[in-house]
């Protein structure tokens, strides 16, 4: 059997779901329902089960080196320059597609019934599996080439699917800004990708990194320079600082999409992408310290915004991007195995909070303002306990949830780590905070108190299965994981630990390790006992903070996302607009206005032979034979 394991072929991961597209796309709408979906939950469900069955074949009996590599085909051969497709699996890679199969699967299957209803149930199973197969093969490539196209890939499909119910223009406009804001990062990562080519004359992964290792001092300019354009692809693709506009308006997409991108895809990659390059990062100290600035700021930044939104799935967007930074945070410290484990119960949670919040909006209509919401404990009891377990994870709630154990690893690496300082677990220790009370904040107001809502599509067994399944691994999925206290299990890392480096500690005190956890813990208790008072005990304070001036105007500010948008909208897409338009008067630009003109003109006149008189062309046929017989004939 292990064998068996063993020999199941690694490229079955991303072909199986890319297969799925295909037949969807192929297919152009005529499959019935239920085959459609059947093939959508069905080829992502294959990858799944081909996943477990290679994890269980490493797991039994690891490959020389951690690494296992497969050579399918030589795509691009010119001259000296050879890339491959190949795809490559180490502890990194599987538990990346673990999450993104497993977590992907589920999401599948929640959508048979939540979108049940809709005229475009093909199509959007046809993007989901393309989706999936993108971010499988970004995540499983050998060569940066190679990991680009995943790169691009999942970026086409986050634009199909944010804006997949188009004939909303608003639906449109956050698919647009989600692309073009995103290639602001890949243009860097594009750059960092063709500097490294140029020096070390190779794009495969291995390769390029350890030619990095032996030939650039720690600090050299140039590494430096790779790193920090990396870290501009990384913030983009993961919504961090100073490009996270695109997330919240992502939720014009279907709820299943939120929590694809959310949880196991696309914003993801760019924790991967840093922690894959680590090699290139630990060159270049001064970038690891803007990987943990801009994670401990984006944490805070976006957990205040989280506080004060009022669509439900909003506020779970910003709280990803929060999380994310928590990822960021840990990579910046070093930590690398801690930020990856908080990125795999980010994904349980995180899912099963989103699917939760759209089984809430599907039971009330399709509403989604929390405040229009409430005493839902009662009338969907499975949806209620299952978000608290995914609620109580996303707030670390000490000792029973999964994100307590991955979240407390990066907070200790930001206090102990040689890389790691005071003012970043405070940050880190306040953001707690702010995720404890906004978590609570929901649980609170959408499934206490009165009932504002008629309940009239309660969830099935296709939504109420994976809500379970995800619950179930928000609370034990910690446990591979745990402080020296509780057993010190050290599964997590001693797996990443084959891929990625230890923490370089400069405090290894484990009472002052166990005091900084008792803090936190004590942290998260105040924040829901605060939730408690705010939105239980007293709920009209809430509502006399934000009626002050000082309060409406920090309401509407961290409301707006801190005024990025309208900041950008002012120094970017204004004198861009402006521009554009004094360049429409230019000259030049009346060149190929002549050559459309003289093309619409040609395309006219041969229009008038066209008309549907059959005299005509017998005449038209015979005048041309005519001139032919008479050009032969005088040549």
């Amino acid at each position: 059997m292990g064998e068996l394991l063993r020999s199941l072929p690694l490229w079955l991961v991303p072909t199986l779901p890319a297969a799925g597209f295909l037949v969807l796309a192929l297919a152009g709408g005529r499959l019935p329902r239920r085959r459609a979906g059947t093939v959508g939950v069905g080829s992502v469900g294959l990858s799944a089960a081909v996943t477990l069955g290679i994890a269980a074949g490493f797991l039994d009996r690891p490959p020389e080196g951690g690494l296992r590599v497969e050579t399918l085909w030589t795509w691009i051969d010119i001259g000296a320059f050879e890339i491959g497709f190949n795809l490559a699996l180490d502890a990194l890679s599987l538990v990346m597609i673990f999450v993104v199969t497993f977590v992907g699967f589920l999401i599948h299957l929640y959508s048979t019934e939540y979108m049940a209803d809709d005229e475009a149930y093909s199509r959007f199973f046809a993007y989901m599996n393309l989706f999936v197969a993108c971010m499988l093969m970004l995540v499983l490539a050998d060569n940066l080439f190679l990991l680009y196209l995943g790169w691009e890939g999942v970026g086409l499909c986050s634009y199909l699917l944010i804006g997949f119910w188009y004939s909303d223009p608003a639906n449109g406009a956050a698919a647009r800004k989600a692309f073009i804001v995103t290639r602001v990062g890949d243009t860097a990562m594009a750059v960092a990708l063709l500097l490294l080519f140029k020096h070390a004359g190779t794009l495969d992964i291995r390769q390029a990194m350890a030619w990095a290792t032996a030939s650039w001092p720690v600090g050299s300019g140039m590494a430096v320079a790779v790193a920090l354009l990396l870290l501009g692809g990384a913030v983009g693709k993961s919504a961090q600082l100073p490009l996270q506009t695109w997330l919240p308006d992502a939720m014009a997409g279907p709820t299943p999409v939120s929590a694809l991108i959310h949880a196991a895809t696309m914003v993801t990659a760019g924790v991967y992408l840093i922690a894959r390059t680590h090699a290139v990062f630990l060159l270049a100290p001064q970038a690891m310290t803007a990987v943990a600035i801009v994670g401990a700021a984006t944490l805070l930044l976006a957990g205040c915004s989280a506080l004060v939104q009022t669509d439900i799935k909003r506020v779970l967007a910003y709280s990803t991007i929060s999380q994310i930074g928590y990822m960021f945070l840990g990579l910046g410290v070093g930590a690398w195995s801690a930020a990856v484990f908080h990125l795999m119960t980010h994904a349980f949670f995180k899912a099963l909070l989103f699917l939760g919040a759209g089984a809430v909006i599907l039971a009330l209509h399709h509403e989604q303002d929390i405040f229009r919401m409430g005493g839902l404990r009662r009338r969907l009891p499975a949806v209620f306990w299952t978000f608290l377990a995914g609620a109580a994870s996303l707030a670390a709630l000490p000792l029973v949830t999964a994100g307590f154990f991955s979240k407390d690893l990066i907070l200790w690496a930001a206090w102990g780590s040689a890389a790691g300082c005071r003012w970043l677990w405070a940050a880190g220790a306040f953001g707690a905070l702010l995720t404890t009370v906004y978590s609570f904040r929901l649980v609170f107001v959408v499934f206490f108190g009165d009932e504002k809502g008629h309940v009239g599509h309660p969830p099935g067994p296709r939504i109420v299965v994976p809500l379970t399944v995800l619950a179930a691994l928000s609370i034990v999925g910690g446990f591979v994981e745990t402080p020296g206290w509780l057993g010190h299990v050290t599964w997590f890392t001693d797996l990443t630990g084959q891929t990625l480096p230890a923490v370089d500690w400069a405090v290894e005190d484990h009472h002052v390790e166990h005091l900084l956890q008792m803090v936190v813990a004590g942290i998260t208790l105040v924040g829901v006992l605060a939730a408690w008072l705010l939105y239980v005990r007293r709920p009209a304070l809430p509502a006399a903070i934000k009626a002050s001036a000082a309060g409406a105007w920090l309401a509407r500010f961290w409301l707006s996302g801190w005024g990025f948008d309208a900041l950008y909208d002012r120094i970017v897409v204004r004198p861009f607009v402006a521009c554009a338009a004094r360049l429409r008067r230019d000259p030049i630009d009346r060149i190929p206005a002549v050559l459309a003109a003289t093309a619409a003109a040609g395309n006219a006149a041969l229009s008038r032979t066209q008309d549907g008189r059959i005299r005509s062309y017998v005449f038209g046929i015979g005048l041309g034979a005519v001139i032919a017989v008479a050009i032969v004939v005088l040549t």
